[in-house]
């Protein structure tokens, strides 16, 4: 019984200190991404790459192979334009999500495939849009995001969301 004891009380803190170190890591992780710049959709929230300048935009998630879960790339313009994007040598299905100034949806293109030749077609925004997030084909629909929703970003400098004021009382 005593060996049997021992041999319990070992397994037991073999267990705690994996949990223990479980927890530090999914700790860490957090804390990792905290100073990270983020886009909220739909309660979702997306860690992403931002595209401001004229060589980011034109490249995009061109080449990547793939795409992390809750990651995308957030494409950011001075102004409201009507934007149009393209799959040139992009490799994995997007969802194209266009952004007005005030941070509402105001158009997408959903599932949009790759284009592995030079005739690919392009993908209107429909109105004017001022950002672009891209994300993961699917996720807008798994989301039940819908035109008109707002998004949420943090740590994008220059980009903040509006605050959301309730009417006066009388």
């Amino acid at each position: 019984m005593h060996n049997c004891s021992k041999r319990f009380f070992a397994v037991a803190r073999s267990l705690a200190g994996r949990a223990l170190l479980a927890c530090f890591l999914v700790l860490l992780v957090g804390a990792c991404r905290a100073g990270e710049s983020w886009v909220e959709v739909g309660g979702q929230r997306y860690y992403v790459e931002i595209a401001d300048e004229p060589e980011e935009k034109a490249r995009g998630l061109m080449f990547r192979d793939e795409l992390g879960q809750n990651e995308g790339m957030f494409f950011i313009w001075n102004r409201p334009a009507p934007r149009a994007f393209w799959m040139l040598n992009t490799r994995i299905p997007l969802d194209i999500v266009y952004i007005g100034p005030d941070l509402g949806i105001v158009g997408w293109s959903l599932d949009t495939p790759p284009c592995r030749t030079r005739n690919c077609p392009n993908y209107p925004s429909g109105t004017p849009a001022q950002y672009v997030l891209e994300v993961n084909a699917g996720e807008m629909e798994r989301l039940g995001v819908a035109i008109g929703d707002r998004v949420r970003v943090g740590n994008i400098e220059g980009v903040e969301t509006p605050e959301v004021t309730s009417p006066e009382v009388k």
